[in-house]
């Protein structure tokens, strides 16, 4: 993936998790938005590890979205490229996404 579709698929997966914690959790949203607005990215090994990572965020209740590829350039149709979770407490995304490293 390109690094003009690699920034373009997390503020993708960026703002679909803002939006649900917005509705579902105004509360950390509003944290969120008045304390900077954090984003931390983080690389996973392929497709199966960053569905499995969405699934764990989903049943800790996080807000959270994934980014399918419509295929319609660099990827094949319905390739997982991206995942936001939260914005929610801290220790919450970091029991998911802790033992990843830096992208």
């Amino acid at each position: 993936m390109g690094k003009g579709k690699l920034a373009a698929q997390v503020a993708h997966a960026s703002l679909g998790a803002a939006e649900e914690a917005r509705s579902r959790r105004p509360e950390w949203f509003e944290e969120w938005k008045t304390e900077g607005q954090k984003k931390v990215v983080l690389k996973v090994q392929g497709d199966a590890e960053l569905r499995q990572l969405y699934r764990r965020a989903r049943v800790a209740k996080l807000p959270s979205s994934l980014v399918e590829d419509a295929g319609l350039t660099q990827l094949e149709p319905g390739t997982a490229t991206c995942a936001g979770i939260g914005p929610a407490p801290e220790g919450e995304v970091d029991a998911i996404t802790g033992a990843l490293k830096l992208l």
